[in-house]
């Protein structure tokens, strides 16, 4: 299956490999992808859509066990305030639904933020842009193919 993010990173000749999993949709969570994959929650990549204090748009692509600092987010998007998009309107964003939203093809250039422990694994996984299906590929191709910059914007989630 080839996605909107795959002909991209096909055009961009950056390698990748697709993978599938069977999609709960009742629980779309990245954390839940990674144990379906059989990969750390840590090198699985979620999404995530946010505006800022200007009304831009911009993605941050952080582990699934982790939490988005949003403070860190303003400092390296630039702005002031930031804060998460409402989920009515990820698709008219992004052009992608809840659990599906890749930051390869979106509908529109958006600037794209990872957080920089993408660079402790050769490899990372981000959504292909469909429920049930990733994208693997290296943090700096990933980077390159997004023109992302690359910034520490996490915190851990606390564990019980």
């Amino acid at each position: 299956m080839k996605t909107n993010a795959a002909r991209i990173l096909d055009r961009l000749g950056i390698p990748y490999e697709i993978l599938a999993f069977e999609v709960d949709e009742n629980n779309l969570g990245a954390e839940v992808a990674a144990g379906k994959l059989g990969l750390p929650s840590a090198r699985v990549f979620k999404t995530l859509v946010a505006r800022t204090s200007p009304g831009a748009i911009v993605l941050a692509c952080i582990p699934a066990d982790a939490e988005l600092d949003l403070k860190a987010l303003g400092t390296a998007t630039g702005a002031k305030r930031v804060v998460m998009v409402q989920l009515g309107d990820l698709q008219s964003l992004t052009g992608y639904v809840r659990g599906g939203v890749s930051p390869l093809g979106t509908k529109r250039p958006i600037p794209v933020f990872i957080d920089q422990s993408a660079n402790k694994w050769p490899t990372i996984s981000v959504s292909a842009g469909l429920r049930g299906h990733q994208i693997l590929l290296s943090p700096k191709d990933l980077t390159r193919a997004t023109g992302g910059s690359i910034y520490k914007l996490t915190r851990r989630t606390p564990t019980n």
